[in-house]
């Protein structure tokens, strides 16, 4: 039917697909149900007046007809005018790899002038040769170069599975195929790691580079770093229930509203914070840590109180969702868009401490803060500012988070280890070093999972960091100056 011609395939082949293709037991003529609930007479499309649904039964289909289907459909669009669904024909063939499509096949290939959808209807010819038993050997060894070529899993499968009474040159070039192929998924599924270290590196950078601030302007060691990050994709949250109740159009901006919100309010908290307790514990280290950490439990709570211990839906825009494949890497959108938001953060971040004199007065007192205040840098000002700074990036991190994680009171505590291990790692205090340990430790991490688990991975990563730290204390950057180095 695909290849007659007959301007009723496509409504008969679609019904079959459907479900609405009727038959009567009786005369065994065919009819099709309309979507308007009407019969027509599927030989000529006509109503079927005097027919009774009730005297019709459905034609079933099996696994095997449900295959030619595919095929049948995947044929009657290898012509459309639409590339997008040629090449969603060709690849509904190259899956059912019926031989029934194969002269289609010839006409659209000869016709093609897309080289993206001209390689998939080769693909699927080829395919097509290799599930029909009267092909010539040439045409098998012709059609096994072509999938080789093609060197993902599909082709593989197709290889792997060729007939065991294939002559014997077949079965060596089949072999041969798959051997190549196996040596090329190896390479992309290393790529694809890389990307996933990749990924994970920009969560890191963007939960750590708030944590490199403060702690490295006043060595304050603030366990409450990862509550500003929760509160970052609670903020989110509000914004977007503030949006579906209001004007629902403007969800797709969502995030970009979420972000300078963000800032400011984990911003104006960490200042709040650290008037109101840090100021008092400079010096004392250990008092500082049970201190934040209690006031993190406090936040918590708070947080508990107010919206609930269940997660909470943090939805994405538009322009975030879904992926696209790139050879044989898969990458989603939301995890590009945080890698590009993390390199902006990090751009930003050096602009304000190399071109600002905010910047200016914060590495003066990082580096000697007694020769900073008498120069007239108010330090106290500075710590005030820097630990808002620094917490108004935990805030916006945690407006990216809510797109990859569960937004909930216990967002935080996720991400304040790994956070320290990339400072300490990186060199407190140094941006540089933060980005390059956060995606040192992301690549490695996905790389060390696949062998030793994602627990295991994460303590021999941490063993590793405690070794390196044995041999350079100040990690991959230190901080230079002679307060720093004394």
């Amino acid at each position: 039917m695909a290849t007659s011609g007959n301007p009723l395939a496509v409504d008969v082949i679609n019904a079959l697909q459907e479900g609405r293709l009727l038959f009567n037991p009786a005369d065994k003529k065919v009819y099709v149900r309309t979507a308007a609930g009407t019969i027509n007479d599927a030989a000529t499309g006509t109503p079927a007046a005097d027919v009774k649904a009730g005297d019709l039964q459905t034609v079933r289909l099996n696994n095997r007809v449900r295959r030619g289907i595919d095929a049948a459909v995947g044929a009657l669009t290898l012509l459309s005018p639409d590339a997008g669904k040629r090449m969603d024909a060709a690849k509904a063939v190259f899956k059912s790899r019926e031989a029934g499509a194969l002269k289609a096949l010839d006409v659209a290939i000869a016709k093609e002038t897309e080289p993206r959808v001209k390689r998939a209807l080769v693909d699927a010819r080829a395919a097509v040769i290799l599930n029909t038993p009267t092909a010539s050997k040439e045409e098998n060894l012709e059609a096994i170069s072509v999938i080789r070529e093609r060197g993902d899993q599909e082709a593989r499968s197709l290889l792997t599975n060729l007939s065991a009474d294939s002559h014997d040159d077949i079965k060596r070039a089949a072999a041969a195929g798959v051997a190549s192929i196996d040596a090329s998924l190896q390479l992309w599924s290393a790529a694809q790691n890389m990307w996933y270290g990749l990924s994970l590196g920009s969560v890191l950078l963007l939960a750590a580079i708030g944590l490199a601030i403060t702690f490295g302007v006043m060595g304050v060691i603030n366990m409450a770093h990862g509550e500003m990050v929760m509160i970052g994709a609670y903020v989110t949250f509000a914004v977007q229930e503030v949006i579906r109740a209001y004007n629902p159009a403007l969800f797709d901006i969502s995030l970009v509203i979420a972000v300078p919100l963000a800032f400011l309010v984990t911003g104006c908290f960490g200042i709040l914070i650290e008037r109101t307790v840090i100021r008092f514990l400079y010096g004392r280290p250990l008092e500082t840590l049970l201190a934040t950490w209690g006031l993190s439990l406090i936040i918590q709570q708070a947080v508990r109180t107010a919206y609930g211990s269940s997660n909470k839906d943090v939805g994405s825009p538009s322009w975030m969702s879904g992926a696209f494949e790139l050879g044989g890497l898969t990458i989603t959108y939301n995890r590009l868009w945080i890698v590009c938001f993390t390199m902006f953060v990090f751009v930003a971040l050096l602009g304000v401490l190399r071109l600002t004199r905010l910047g200016l007065e914060m590495r003066a007192v990082t580096q000697n803060r007694t020769m900073a205040a008498s120069m007239g840098i108010a330090t106290a000002r500075i710590d005030a500012l820097t630990f808002g700074l620094g917490s108004g990036v935990a805030g916006i991190a945690g407006v990216a988070l809510s797109q990859i994680d569960n937004v909930s009171p216990n967002l935080g505590q996720s991400y304040i280890i790994d956070s320290f291990m990339v400072v300490v790692f990186g060199g407190v205090g140094n941006l540089w070093g933060t980005l390059v340990g956060a995606f040192t430790l992301g690549i490695a991490n996905k790389f060390l999972e696949p062998y030793a688990g994602a627990v295991l991975g994460k303590i021999a990563i941490l063993v590793l960091i405690i070794l390196f730290i044995q041999k350079r204390p100040r990690g991959l950057f230190a901080l230079k100056g002679r307060s720093v180095e004394a």
